[in-house]
């Protein structure tokens, strides 16, 4: 078994210093704020965005659906949970009465009161639509209605869009890290 070391930010944002536009959805989509009869819904959406994604070989419990719910139920059960920091997208799917849900985001206080943003993600065949960035800004929205001062995130520094994103909004590198992650070497013939 080998071992890899994946590079990894920590990022903050300080909301206080920070000007931010009000997030916004394309034409077609829209909001569901959390609901416990949403959990299995964002487990759904979470596998999509990140069961074919790196970040799937750092969190192996994203690389499976039964993995997906686990980490749902365990985020929710948090004592520090913030429901008004959990969102989930979706669209109504073309003459189907059945909606396409297609982002997720879940939120939580760390110690400090610092919000903890968790899991942004956007399935596949929805990304480059601004879903990401509506997805962190509606998170903030709800940091702040709870008062909070900083927020923060990690990301896998490999995933050049998600950092780029960040930045964009105003998050800074606060801390690079390293995570280890087993593997199987590869045999030669």
């Amino acid at each position: 078994m080998g071992v890899t070391y994946i590079r990894r930010f920590r990022m903050k944002l300080d909301l206080a210093a920070t000007k931010l536009p009000e997030p916004v959805l394309p034409e077609g989509y829209r909001w569901l704020a959390w609901d416990s009869r949403l959990l299995d819904r964002h487990a759904i959406v979470k596998y999509g965005s990140f069961h074919a994604e790196i970040d799937a070989h750092v969190f192996p419990c994203l690389a499976g659906i039964e993995g997906c719910r686990r980490l749902m139920r365990e985020i929710t059960r948090q004592r520090l949970f913030l429901p008004d920091a959990t969102w989930l997208i979706t669209r109504e799917s073309d003459g189907s009465h059945t909606p396409d849900d297609c982002g997720t985001i879940q939120g939580l206080v760390q110690a400090g009161a610092v919000g903890a943003i968790q899991n942004v993600g956007v399935v596949p065949v929805h990304r480059g639509c601004g879903l990401g960035r509506a997805l962190v800004l509606k998170a903030i929205e709800g940091y702040r209605h709870a008062r909070l001062r900083h927020v923060s995130l990690e990301v896998t520094a490999e995933n050049r869009p998600a950092v780029e994103l960040y930045r964009s909004i105003g998050f800074r590198l606060a801390r690079t890290m390293y995570k280890s992650v087993a593997h199987e070497p590869a045999h030669s013939f």
